[in-house]
């Protein structure tokens, strides 16, 4: 029979739901305890041997299950990463996903993008539906879970009932026939709920057997052992003086003499090992080894680490750097397609930038640009020249990552930068912009044409009386710009601006809020405007139609304006803006 590797399992979830707490379940340790706030910052690899596995799911002895490969690579995720850098050549890296969810929340908007990230890359999954120990009433009576769920009392399982049928109708709206796991009768077809609690140990065994008995049903054609070591780099680090890439040997063999070529958006980069490491079993650390057989965790000092991207896969150097790097090309290219114009966008690895593009595509979002690490001041240059030609697409967004520390320095003003840990609010806030932007871009160009202004007299404050009368105003609503034609609330037109000014130093305009200063010739305050309390722009009929027509870009200041405007001229003709 041919050798299987290790399957590969994602834990993925919305933060707080309790993935790495179902994974310590697992694996029978505590890394959750020792992480910041409870939340896992960085990718980690844990081994498990089948000794382990069996050893904490007596479910396994007792069915008389039989396991053809050593063991599980587990993989804990960020809930903000949505695992997404996880690929390698040709699919997904994971081999199967535990999505975790909050039996008491329910589906939250991360969930929904793990949920479609996990149909974009045809990565099999099932749920751990987690903390039911925090439903009320609920206790632990039995050790089998089936058994457990029907000791519970009537409240209690009313309340488990509810939490699991909301759960399976939202699961349902997104393509998924999904019952509890006891309940399944076709695997391939219906999608496994397994109700648990990381914290108690309710349904942990169930859900070890179902992940030994998934991946030995489903999962051995995909498992036999490649010759050609593959993998994918997941992180570079930094330990003293030492550089390492930490990555995932997902097929194959591989020896700490081999050399090997990375792909990068240039050409493969090509070098040795200085040391090979292995994870040690159900720990973080590592250990030198002469070699190493998938699917494992492992650490590598190489000799050239310069330039080396997270997300990039990697395979041993036989002389055949032409064909290497045509497979590199067409991989990363087929990832990385830019537009003519579009937005620039950046992400912390090949395979979130990858995710990125996927779900920008879906929204029709064009991307001129797309790159792996953190926004340059080579990125701000570029969106400063889009500005020029395209004003929406003046926009830089980074998933996972921020500005280095070049661009952090420089001055960024009519560009906009947009960072944000979650996919789906990076897409929102870019919509959100774009429209805002949109809308600015058209007022500004109907504010061209014409001015709408509302002033306020400020009869305390008049500096000269006439030749020219010189006086102060607030601006109500709109913008006061010298040269516009000024009409009382009769409709008698009393001058044109030919001043504004702001502590005695002429402005170009004056906008809402502002108190200024404006001088009309040829007008006497205290004959003409001494009675008055408010002035208005004089707008011709068809510039008030123009205004009327996209008084969705106008503030109900500007609107209110506007109808005072057509009130005051209707007094001479009724049809006048009709």
């Amino acid at each position: 029979m041919e050798s299987l590797r290790n399957p590969i399992i994602t834990v993925a979830g919305h933060v707080d739901h309790g993935k790495t707490s179902i994974l310590d379940s697992i694996r029978k340790t505590k890394v959750y305890e020792t992480e910041a706030g409870g939340i896992t910052q960085k990718i980690s690899f844990t081994k498990v041997p089948i000794e382990s596995i069996e050893k904490s799911c007596s479910l396994i002895k007792k069915n008389n299950i039989k396991l053809d490969f050593s063991g599980f690579l587990f993989i804990d995720t960020p809930g903000h990463a949505a695992f997404s850098h996880l690929r390698k050549r040709g699919g997904a890296l994971a081999d199967l996903a535990i999505l975790v969810i909050d039996i008491n929340d329910g589906i939250k908007p991360q969930t929904q993008e793990v949920i479609q990230i996990l149909k974009l890359n045809k990565i099999p999954f099932m749920i751990a539906l987690n903390k039911i120990d925090n439903i009320s009433g609920w206790r632990r009576q039995a050790d089998n879970l089936k058994e457990n769920i029907n000791l519970q009392s009537t409240n209690a399982r009313q309340s488990f009932d509810e939490k699991l049928y909301t759960i399976i109708g939202s699961l349902h709206s997104h393509g998924f026939n999904a019952k509890p796991f006891y309940e399944v009768t076709d695997f391939t077809k219906q999608l496994a709920l397994v109700p648990c609690s990381a914290k108690t140990g309710e349904g942990i065994q169930e859900l070890i057997i179902m992940l030994c008995g998934l991946s030995q049903k489903f999962l051995t054609e995909k498992l036999k052992l490649g010759k050609d070591a593959k993998g994918v780099i997941l992180e570079i680090k930094k330990e003293k003086s030492m550089e390492y890439a930490e990555a995932i040997l997902y097929d194959g063999e591989l020896s700490n003499k081999d050399e090997i070529a990375i792909a990068s958006f240039d050409k493969p980069i090509i070098t040795k090992m200085r040391v090979l490491e292995q994870i040690r079993p159900i720990s973080s650390k590592f250990i030198p080894v002469t070699k190493v057989i998938a699917a494992d965790g492992i650490r590598m000092q190489l000799i050239n680490s310069e330039g080396i991207l997270p997300g990039m896969p990697f395979t041993i150097f036989k002389n055949n750097l032409e064909q290497l790097e045509k497979e590199f090309k067409k991989e990363i290219g087929e990832k990385i397609k830019t537009d003519k114009k579009g937005i620039i966008i950046k992400a912390d690895s090949l395979g979130s930038l990858e995710a990125l593009i996927t779900m920008l595509r879906q929204e029709r979002i064009q991307i001129i640009s797309a790159g792996i690490g953190k926004i340059t001041k080579k990125d701000i240059i570029s969106a400063q020249t889009n500005l020029r030609e395209d004003p929406l697409n003046a926009v830089i967004i980074g998933f996972n990552t921020e500005k280095d520390e070049e661009a952090k320095e420089m001055k960024i003003s009519e560009i906009k930068i947009l960072t944000n840990e979650v996919i789906y609010r990076l897409i929102e806030d870019l919509k959100k912009y774009q429209e805002e932007k949109e809308n600015e871009i058209k007022r500004e160009k109907l504010t061209q044409l014409a001015v709408l202004c509302k002033l306020k007299i400020l009869h305390q404050y008049v500096f000269r009386n006439s030749n020219p009368a010189v006086f102060g105003v607030r601006v109500e609503a709109g913008k006061l710009r010298h040269g516009i034609q000024l009409i009382n609330s009769d409709g008698k037109e009393i001058a044109k601006v030919k001043d504004v000014q702001e502590n005695q130093n002429k402005i170009e305009q004056a906008t809402q809020g502002m108190e200024v200063a404006i001088s009309l010739p040829g007008t006497m305050f205290d004959r003409q405007l001494a009675g008055e309390n408010y002035l208005y722009s004089n707008l011709t009929e068809n510039q008030f139609k123009q205004f009327k027509d996209n008084k969705n870009l106008l503030t109900r200041d500007e609107i209110q304006a506007l109808q005072k405007i057509a009130q005051i001229k209707r007094k001479e003709k009724p049809t006048w803006g009709v």
